[in-house]
């Protein structure tokens, strides 16, 4: 409901429109979480909104107004949960203004025209700005890069004509079973150039496991992250050498405490050039004697690869604790 009657007030001229002005429009435009979060400064749940993990290039505007926020080339994973962005696309469409409620010192961004609240930011963002613009779901709507020129966005279309508009068919996708897939899905997304990881179950033969049947032994199956890395940025033979080194290859169906077949070190390629880059790798370290003990690590074709529940995916972050495994050796 909220997109449509958006769409409908927008001009040609991106973010200028008519909004309600009397509360009762407003809450026949924005759903029940939306109002909260907008008109009643709210925040929603971490990790539990719709666009904390989108990859895709494209813009964030005010789901209401339509103002220009923020674009995906300035968008990171901070591991909070929430959108996170280096800097606003236009600083002329946000208001920053102190915000001293829930007994916090905080500065609070809202929307110009709309004087939405989008959420707050915070001076410990990665470089080159060092901010991290932390913002609600709720508040915005992502439009893909596709869709700018058709939905009055035309002018930002510059933006994604290097790099940054590498389309996804580009991406590249690797999988690696190396213990429990909480640790090791923590220790990739830390590396630059992965856009997108993901933790599940596969090698084995039953359709559709669940987390109890692997642990029971019964599937076949791994646990294991799928990677989705642009090429550009981190090569394959950078995730392999990340893979060998966070955890333990030579220990048979076990990870420290850990024991048991869904436990495996291995290596799901996907091309022939991820089998033979895996390959050379493992026999130049099996050659270089760095390990007291021979490589355990399968090598063997990617089979259906099926999506551990929802608890399980960023396990560490969503709980804000710190792995103590997988961390990778210098």
């Amino acid at each position: 409901m909220a997109k449509e009657s958006r769409k409908q007030n927008v001009s040609k001229e991106a973010g200028q429109c008519a909004l309600p002005t009397d509360d009762a429009a407003l809450k026949k435009l924005l759903t029940p979480e939306q109002y909260r979060v907008m008109r009643e400064n709210g925040t929603e749940a971490p990790f539990l909104n719709s666009l904390w993990n989108n990859h895709k290039p494209g813009i964030y505007v005010d789901r209401s107004s339509g103002e220009p926020l923020f674009a995906s080339i300035d968008k990171f994973d901070s591991g909070t949960g929430w959108p996170s962005f280096l800097k606003p696309l236009d600083k002329k469409n946000i208001v920053e203004k102190s915000d001293a409620s829930h007994g916090m010192a905080r500065v609070e961004v809202r929307s110009k025209q709309s004087n939405s609240h989008l959420g707050h930011v915070f001076s410990d963002g990665p470089q080159p700005t060092g901010l991290r613009y932390c913002i609600n779901s709720a508040a915005l709507e992502f439009i893909p890069v596709e869709n700018l020129g058709k939905q009055g966005y035309g002018k930002y279309l510059p933006l994604f004509s290097g790099k940054a508009a590498t389309p996804a068919s580009e991406s590249q996708i690797a999988t690696f079973g190396a213990g429990c897939f909480w640790g090791v899905e923590c220790a990739f997304r830390k590396i630059p150039g992965v856009l997108k990881t993901t933790v599940g179950y596969t090698g084995g033969h039953t359709k559709d496991p669940t987390y109890e049947q692997v642990c029971s032994h019964t599937t076949g199956h791994a646990e294991a992250v799928q990677i989705e890395f642009d090429p550009a940025q981190v090569s394959y033979e950078k995730l392999l050498a990340a893979f060998w080194s966070m955890h333990d290859p030579t220990t048979l169906n076990r990870q420290g405490p850990d024991i048991g077949d869904n436990y495996r070190s291995a290596i799901f390629y996907s091309t022939r050039g991820q089998e033979k880059a895996a390959t050379a790798l493992k026999e130049k370290l099996e050659r270089s004697g760095q390990f007291k003990h021979p490589i355990v690590t399968e090598i063997v074709p990617a089979k259906e690869f099926y999506k551990a529940e929802d608890d399980h995916q960023q396990y560490f972050e969503k709980r804000g604790l710190k792995p103590q495994c997988h961390l990778p050796k210098d």
